[in-house]
């Protein structure tokens, strides 16, 4: 897609961006990489999360998305109570004031339009409402990029989200059941379109040689001895989603004695095993797991990135992880995956790549049936390679299709300006 060129636009990007969490600035990176190869005028700053890590890993000037800094941590006190039932009518202002400073914003890619993990209302679904709001009150193009929706439950969550997709400016999801669920809550879609997530548009990390699993011999020979491939298990601090709040306790339990019995398995088979995170919050499962199994094949990595994510799951054979972003980055590799499942998100995502018979149940982890799909898995490795490396082609593709729809619908007047340069 070439530059389309045109006059200085301000444009602000928007979430719980640079708050620990890998998936949501990697979706940023893609986008921000989008800004920055095709309107390399634009100035663009970040109403986010996290804005001192926004700001030092790439480079934009960034706002605290909200006054009270204790937002997400539980009032228990009535002076705790005051002061974040304050920071909403704060928060109201800022976020009017910094929308009406820009021309388009973006909000890049992330769950923003489901409940799928525990979430309030007053929370983040507030704040994407007010966001929504001020850009349809100030004329602010506001786009949805590639964002992800599911049912909710909970009725004023539901109404937020609701009102937030209504009123803005573009939406787009990625994936079709994203789409279904927004239709299903009364917003228009019939002039949404879907697309791969947006961190399929990262760089990939080089190929490495050809896995061990796969490895044959010369004329039909037995394939070379050598140590034992690695496998990659991305873990998460699961306790459910928001409509499993009565069973937290048990959901994190079964999920962390399965990946734990699955873990000493593999060891006990000789195979090293690495530990992966994606959010700062998993380090607490990470120790655990490393507690329980002690073998000197289990080693943990601290990855800082998507980048780093899709570095560690290159070298590996197999990956079983159970974040969304994990497994967007296994996938990105070319490396096999086997998902755990906490929402209907990753297996829209594994039936996509076309691995869908390789999903398991996140709240119902069952060591002995993992690892009969974990095998099942090793011994098609060749050919899901082959199956993922034409379905990442695809993915690449239909992101060029996303960035040349937001161009059209955000910046008319350098697509007008591209189309001028492109005609004959």
């Amino acid at each position: 897609m070439t530059p389309a060129h045109g006059p200085l636009a301000r444009v602000g990007v928007f979430g719980l961006l640079g708050s620990g969490n890998l998936g949501n600035d990697g979706s940023l990176e893609a986008v921000l990489g989008y800004l920055r190869r095709e309107h390399p005028e634009a100035s663009v700053d970040a109403l986010c999360g996290g804005p001192e890590a926004v700001t030092a890993r790439f480079g934009i000037p960034a706002t605290r998305l909200h006054w009270y800094r204790g937002e997400y941590r539980t009032a228990s006190r009535a002076g705790a109570v005051a002061a974040k039932g304050l920071g909403k009518l704060v928060d109201a202002v800022r976020t009017a004031a910094w929308v009406r400073r820009h021309d388009v914003v973006i909000v890049p890619g992330m769950g923003v339009l489901e409940a799928t993990l525990p979430l309030r209302p007053w929370g983040f679904p507030y704040s994407l409402f007010l966001l929504c709001a001020s850009g349809r009150l100030f004329g602010t193009r506001v786009a949805l990029a590639g964002v992800g929706a599911a049912p909710i439950g909970d009725r004023p969550t539901r109404i937020l989200v609701r009102w937030s997709a209504r009123l803005a400016a573009y939406r787009s999801y990625r994936d079709a059941q994203s789409r279904d669920a927004m239709r299903a809550m009364g917003v228009d879609t019939r002039r949404d379109e879907v697309y791969p997530d947006l961190a399929f548009a990262l760089p990939t990390p080089p190929e490495r040689g050809v896995p061990r699993s796969e490895a044959v011999g010369e004329l039909g020979e037995a394939p070379p001895t050598g140590p034992p491939g690695r496998v990659c298990v991305g873990v998460m601090d699961f306790h459910g989603g928001n409509d499993d709040r009565a069973r937290a306790g048990e959901i994190h339990r079964r999920y962390l004695d399965g990946t734990i019995r699955f873990v000493r398995a593999l060891a006990e088979d000789g195979r090293p095993v690495r530990l992966l995170t994606g959010d700062e919050c998993d380090a607490s499962v990470v120790a655990a797991i490393l507690d329980a199994v002690d073998s000197p094949l289990v080693t943990a990595a601290e990855p800082a990135s998507l980048a780093d994510l899709m570095k560690e799951m290159a070298a590996a054979d197999t990956v079983v992880a159970i974040r969304y972003h994990n497994l967007v980055c296994a996938l990105k590799t070319g490396t096999p995956v086997l998902a755990l499942c906490y929402a209907a998100k990753s297996d829209a995502l594994m039936a996509q790549m076309g691995l869908d018979a390789f999903c398991h149940p996140a709240r119902e982890v069952d060591a002995d049936r993992l690892l009969e799909q974990f095998r099942a898995l090793e011994k098609r490795s060749a050919e899901l390679r082959q199956t993922l490396a034409e379905r990442n082609a695809a993915a690449a593709r239909r992101l060029e299709d996303q960035f040349t729809a937001l161009t059209a619908a955000l910046f008319p007047a350098a697509d007008h300006a591209h189309d001028l340069r492109e005609a004959p």
